[in-house]
């Protein structure tokens, strides 16, 4: 049964005025729900928010369990954020389907339910009650609703005097789940805004240094500083690792955009079905679930530098409206109307052929036109491997000082070892193995044996402590490379020979730093 009625149902629809109490009991309870509300209110933290809702709400009804469920508008389903009682272990974490059971039906009608035997109830879920080892017998839930917008459901079970919920717990569980849902909101705009603050205050400390002296390290910085001081649209290309955000960092520190905004985003990292929205925001309402209006990364960064990492990666509908915002300079919020002005330079980088990908039908031809306006290739740590000392140093002395490790040195074969290294995941892989090395140091002197053991095997292979064919990487190695020799260095031909897929030919070449004797390729 609903325990509102038709008629109280609507009003109480859509985060609407509760009846007043007017039991005996209604001074009690008011002054209970004083207290919650205070309670509920009294953090940002939206962890904290959650677990005080469900433990509060059990509290203000009197009953023995209490779930709160959270609405994920993008998958459909009602998760469980938090719980109390019986229920915690079952129930915490469980997401279900947003139209079944009774919190579906809360959703659905946006009305509140009160059942005084939930075995009559079609809509109850009986494999609950099995997962918690525990009977239901009444039940209470309630709508969370934030303008307008059911964000979640509060349910509670079970009168902890075994009676029957009555038509008072309802209206407290109602004004309850108003003030919770305000909690939450809060909660979640805080959360969003510390991100975007977050970002924001990266963006302005982070400076991390060029390193090295090698001429192709002089080739790219003097490129940098030539197109620095333009408005133009970089692509920077490279393998993964090479520090491409470091250089685009450089470029916007060497613009007149330096005092503004520097935001990086990793295309690969976001959904599609989040990635507009992260790029040029929404207005409220744009979508279930959007209960506000939020500013984009390009409003973000404003007059500043937007760097768009991993720019292969996103679909071709995405590019398009990518395209019109870069040849426009303005942008419309999703669900919006109003064009807003966009001054944002754009640094776009991959470590994809994005050529290929044009001849394969993935990328817009007219918008890598509109990227690559000035485009500069990051070169390999294989290709500038004086430049390999001046890294381990930097970043020995880095660990070390994060390790309070005063004084650490690196032994001559050790230093030997990194620099003959091919690097097939670039300054990434080298700062990893640096910080592995230096944990596993004994805080005096790095040596070859706080290496991984296929940079050591590569070290003894090249000081002659051992023959390379003698090694199952070195034999592979050979292997490898004699199949691409024999067949002009075509990857499909040489993983036939060799019974393997091209994929595994390619993470091969990358592996053992293997080169055909020819120019790099444009993604190096």
């Amino acid at each position: 049964m609903v325990g509102s009625g038709p008629s109280n149902a609507h009003r109480l629809r859509k985060g609407s005025i509760v009846a007043p109490l007017s039991s005996p009991s209604s001074s009690a309870s008011l002054t209970a729900l004083t207290e919650a509300a205070a309670a509920v209110t009294s953090t940002l933290d939206l962890d904290e928010v959650l677990a005080t809702i469900a433990e509060l709400a059990r509290a203000v009804t009197r009953a023995e369990a209490s779930s709160v469920f959270s609405r994920d508008p993008h998958k459909g389903q009602l998760k469980v954020a938090a719980a109390t009682g019986h229920w915690r272990e079952a129930m915490i974490g469980r997401a279900f389907d947003a139209h079944l059971g009774i919190p579906g039906q809360v959703l659905q009608n946006e009305a509140p339910v009160m059942l005084a035997d939930v075995r009559a109830s079609s809509r109850f879920c009986k494999e609950i009650d099995e997962l918690s080892s525990t009977r239901t017998r009444s039940l209470l839930a309630a709508p969370m609703i934030h303008r307008s917008e059911v964000i979640g459901v509060i349910e509670v079970v079970n009168r902890r005097d075994e009676q029957a919920f009555t038509q008072e717990d309802l209206k407290v569980l109602q004004i309850f789940a108003v003030f919770a849902a305000t909690a939450i909101h809060n909660a979640r705009t805080h959360a969003d805004l510390k991100q975007q603050v977050s970002a924001l205050r990266e963006s302005v400390l982070k400076r991390t240094p060029i390193i090295g002296q090698s001429p192709l390290l002089k080739q790219v910085l003097e490129l940098c500083s030539r197109v620095a001081g333009s408005p133009t649209t970089v692509l920077l290309l490279g393998e993964t690792g090479t520090g491409k955000e470091v250089t685009a960092r450089h470029i916007h520190n060497l613009s007149r955009r330096r005092d503004e905004t520097f935001v990086a985003v990793n295309c690969a990292a976001i959904p599609e079905t989040l990635l507009e929205t992260e790029l040029f925001g929404h207005e409220k309402g744009a979508f279930t679930g959007a209960q506000a209006q939020r500013r984009g990364w390009f409003e973000v960064a404003g007059r500043g530098t937007l760097f768009l990492d991993e720019i292969g990666e996103i679909s071709r509908a995405m590019q398009a409206k990518l395209l019109r915002v870069l040849q426009e300079k303005r942008l419309v919020r999703v669900g919006g109307t109003q064009p807003i002005p966009c001054d944002t330079r754009i640094i776009a980088a991959t470590n994809r052929n994005l050529k290929n990908m044009m001849i394969d039908g993935l990328f817009r031809e007219d918008l890598y036109y509109r990227l690559s306006v000035f485009p500069i290739q990051l070169p390999a740590l294989r290709e500038r491997r004086e430049d390999i000392p001046l890294f381990v140093e930097h970043f020995v002395h880095k660990a070390a000082k994060e390790c309070n490790i005063r004084e650490l040195r690196v032994s001559p074969a050790t230093m030997k070892a990194l620099t003959d290294y091919p690097w097939p995941g670039n300054i990434r892989e080298l700062q990893n193995v640096v910080e592995r090395a230096v944990l596993m140091s004994d805080g005096e002197m790095l040596l070859p044996r706080h290496l991984p053991p296929e940079i050591e095997a590569s070290a003894a292979a090249v000081d002659g402590r051992a023959m390379e064919a003698s090694t199952l990487h070195g034999q592979e190695r050979a292997l490898v490379l004699r199949a691409l020799e024999e067949n002009n260095w075509n990857q499909s031909q040489a993983a036939k020979v060799l019974g393997i897929t091209r994929y595994h030919v390619r993470h091969r070449i990358k592996k053992y730093g293997l080169q055909r004797p020819s120019a790099r390729s444009m993604d190096g």
